[in-house]
């Protein structure tokens, strides 16, 4: 008689116990964006994209503006796997840019809910490219990530040290910056990201002319990237269209 009057309470707990789990999982596992990306990256397979929006003369483009190959960037210039990526970027470029095989276009995706200055440090960049043109807004955006720890940690008495190390004038780089000039501009690119799939900090699209996209998630060492590079140029890259 005592083990039929505990049967129905326990199965009440056990019950409470797998809908509190059930919630917990759900919550903890919303996606969100964030700058946590396995540094080794992935390229997603199988995702369908709204964006990115097509590349214009609005955008920041290094490179044969004909290439065979686009690589859209969105990154946080706070974010320390996008520092690092940089760097990568860069010796892309050194290689398929230099040998007009890719395009690079860089947007911004600045994680407001990690970091509060990425956003501000984003339209500084564009009042660069405002002031100086294209050649401005990379050195800039170059010696940003030099500058920085990344995580908020630049302090924003740097910017206009950095305006004036790339050679702006001082004056109206601060002008601009306070004006908010840019900040549709970057919400712009960031709304772009999220329609691109981008749930954290870097991520890519890889755009061929025939209008294929290969999504891809984090910092991918450069190795890794150039295997992929390589094998969409090639034709034998299937992954991720």
């Amino acid at each position: 008689m005592e083990n039929k009057n505990w049967a129905l309470p326990a199965s009440i707990i056990v019950a409470g116990l797998i809908i509190a789990g059930t919630v917990y999982y759900t919550n903890t596992n919303t996606k969100k964006p964030s700058d946590n990306l396995a540094a080794t990256g992935d390229v997603t397979s199988g995702q369908k994209l709204d964006g990115p929006k097509e590349v214009t003369s609005s955008d920041h483009i290094l490179g044969n503006p004909n290439a065979d190959l686009t690589f859209i960037l969105f990154t946080d210039l706070e974010c320390p796997f996008c520092k690092t990526f940089n760097a990568t970027a860069n010796q892309m470029m050194d290689e398929y840019g230099k040998a007009g095989k890719m395009r690079f276009v860089l947007r911004h995706f600045p994680l407001d809910s990690l970091h509060q200055k990425s956003r501000k440090e984003a339209e500084a960049t564009e009042c660069a490219a405002d002031l100086g043109g294209n050649d401005k807004f990379w050195t800039y955006v170059n010696r940003l990530f030099e500058v920085t720890t990344s995580n908020d940690t630049l302090d924003p008495t740097q910017l206009p040290k950095i305006a004036e190390y790339v050679g702006l004038d001082v004056n109206k780089f601060n002008d601009c910056l306070s004006s908010g000039k840019f900040a549709a501009k970057v919400q712009t690119d960031y709304e772009d990201a999220v329609a691109s799939g981008a749930r954290g900090t870097p991520y890519s699209v890889i755009l061929t002319k025939n209008g294929d996209k290969y999504p891809v998630s984090g910092a991918l060492p450069y190795a890794q990237l150039k295997v992929i590079i390589d094998q969409i140029l090639n034709g034998t890259y299937t992954t991720g269209k």
